[in-house]
Formats: C-alpha cells, structure tokens, sequence
C-alpha cells in the first residue's frame, strides 16, 4: 500500500492512488513522465514560515516538455499550484489540494539573449536575476535583489522593491496553463496592477524575458548592496517569516497602519506581529498555519477598528483550513 511520503519514480506507466484519505489519485498514465511525484507531500519545508499540511501529490518535473506532457495528461481536471522558494505564502494545516508542482534546477537558469536582456527560468530566484545582469552591465533589475522569491512568483504577483516593479522591466514571459497548453504573454497582456497580474488560476510562469539599461557593474553592485544592507536593517530576515504580510493601502504604509493600531508584538499561539518590521509576520517556533492566518486577521480587525482602513492580504494563503 502507498504511504504518505512515498515516492514514485514513473517506470511502469501504472497511475498510483495515494492512500492518504482525502488525496486525490493522480488521474494520468506515467509512462514516459521522468519527473518525481510524491504522494502527501510535507510543505512546510519549503516555506519560510516552515508551517502547513502536505499536498496531495507534490510533482517535481525533470524538464519543460516533462511539465507540460504532466499537465496535459491532467487535462484541467486536477487544482494546480506551483511553488517557487514559499516566500511569500502561507499553506494551510490541512493541506494543499490537487497537485503542487515545485520547479527544480532546470527552471532556474538565466541566460544572456540579447544586448540588454536576459531570459530566466521559472525557478530562478531574484538575487540571481541581479548579479547576472550586474555581471552583464545590465542596470535596471537591482531591485529584484530585494525580492525573497523566484521568477514565476514575482511575474505573477508583479513583485517589487525599492519604487520598482516587475512591470517595469517584463517583456513577456512564458507560461504553461494548466491543462498543459503553452502561451507567451507579453507585460501588457498580463494587465498588471499593484501586486497583480491577470494570470490565471492553475498557470505556471516556466520563463521570463526582461530587458534594462546599459550600466556600470561597480555601481550596479553598489546598489544591490545598499538594497542587502536596508533589508538586513529593517526586516526580520532571520527569522521564521513570509515577507510583507499587507498591500500598502493607497496613501498609507500598512507598517504604519498596524503601528497605529497597537499590534507591534502583538501575538497568537506561536505567531507574533514582528518588532522589528511591523508588516511582517513570524513564527516563533510552535506556530501553526492557523495562528499565523488568524493573528492576521486579528491585525486586519484592529487597523479597521482604529484607522477604518481595510488592509488587503499580500501573502498568499493557499490550501484546506
């Protein structure tokens, strides 16, 4: 019988039912898929808030027609997720429904294609995406050093730092649909909006092109540093957290915001509203999902109640209660 956790390797073409009550089967023939798929995955290693229930099935593609053939195979019948560094997300105790795809090194690759451009995998993370165009001379993309996440993360949620945004830099990306059909949008097409792109539900973003400005390298690294430095100083990077938990309302900082309202330190079972970034929301260590989620919503609560601005969710919360 399958147990949570086992593994799959895809030689016999048979299609496994995971066993775990509540999982789904994965609904596809296997011969000739060479990525891994994983039955009641453990997510929480993979996030920054290192909390939440496993995915039904957790698929791990070898390469990009490995991906889409999987997806085909699914058809559109099966939720679709994929998962980038977890950064930015919270994943529910009870599990993510479906199946999480998680792009390993084959997506996270950026190379040089054109005089000012560089196309980047899916899986590539920001602080990549900037010291390779650093290396190149490219100057416009030192705010991605900012960004705790990975390329198809930010595309999609038009991630930015430090007055830029992905929107500012997009060509096109590359993107497989959920039922395996393959589209390139370019930055219009996706409609972008403050934390918002017009990607749909199921979507992963397996490349990106962007383009910047001619630059010098030192001075490039100079601001890629000063960007570290202001980071280490105002975040709570060491610890165990999601990034910025609000949207900035219009008009107003939600750190302030919450602030305002009295909740720095304020705490719920294991989570605590950060005293060094009041944005930010952090696992002391015993935390569950729950008590993250709910002490957010706690903050939501207080900043209406003493300011009558409704903060607006920025972190992802994916999954079962």
């Amino acid at each position: 019988m399958n147990q949570p956790g086992d593994d799959y390797p895809f030689d016999d073409g048979a299609a496994p039912t995971c066993a775990v009550e509540g999982a789904v089967a994965a609904p596809v023939p296997l011969e000739g898929i060479r990525g891994k798929l994983t039955c009641k995955a453990p997510l929480a290693p993979y996030t920054w808030f290192k909390t939440g229930g496993p995915a039904d099935w957790l698929f791990e593609p070898a390469d990009l027609e490995d991906l889409k053939l999987f997806l085909e195979r699914l058809g559109g019948d099966v939720p679709v997720m994929a998962l980038g560094l977890g950064s930015n997300m919270i994943v529910r105790d009870g599990g993510v429904p479906g199946v999480v795809v998680r792009l390993g090194k084959a997506f996270a690759g950026v190379q040089h294609t054109g005089e000012l451009e560089l196309t980047c995998g899916g899986g590539a993370s920001g602080i990549l995406v900037a010291s390779t165009a650093r290396d190149l001379g490219i100057a416009g993309l030192e705010f991605l050093r900012g960004i705790p996440g990975t390329v198809g993360g930010f595309v999609r949620m038009n991630g930015g730092a430090y007055g830029r945004e992905v929107a500012d830099v997009l060509l096109d990306c590359a993107v497989i649909l959920h039922d395996g059909s393959f589209i390139t949008l370019n930055a219009a097409e996706l409609e972008y909006s403050y934390r918002h792109s017009a990607l749909p539900d199921g979507a992963i973003v397996v490349s990106a092109r962007f383009r910047g400005h001619p630059g010098d390298p030192v001075a490039i690294g100079t601001e890629m540093d000063r960007i570290a430095a202001a980071r280490e100083a105002s975040q709570p990077l060491r610890t165990k957290t999601g990034g910025s938990t609000f949207k900035n309302p219009d008009g107003h900082k939600a750190w302030e915001l919450v602030d305002r309202a009295g909740c720095r330190g304020l705490t719920l079972g294991g989570a605590q509203v950060s005293e060094k970034h009041t944005n930010f929301l952090i696992n002391t260590g015993t935390a569950t999902s729950a008590d993250i989620e709910g002490l957010g919503e706690m903050v939501r609560d207080k900043v209406y109640a003493a300011t009558g601005v409704s903060l607006e969710w920025e972190i992802q919360r994916v999954g079962r209660p």
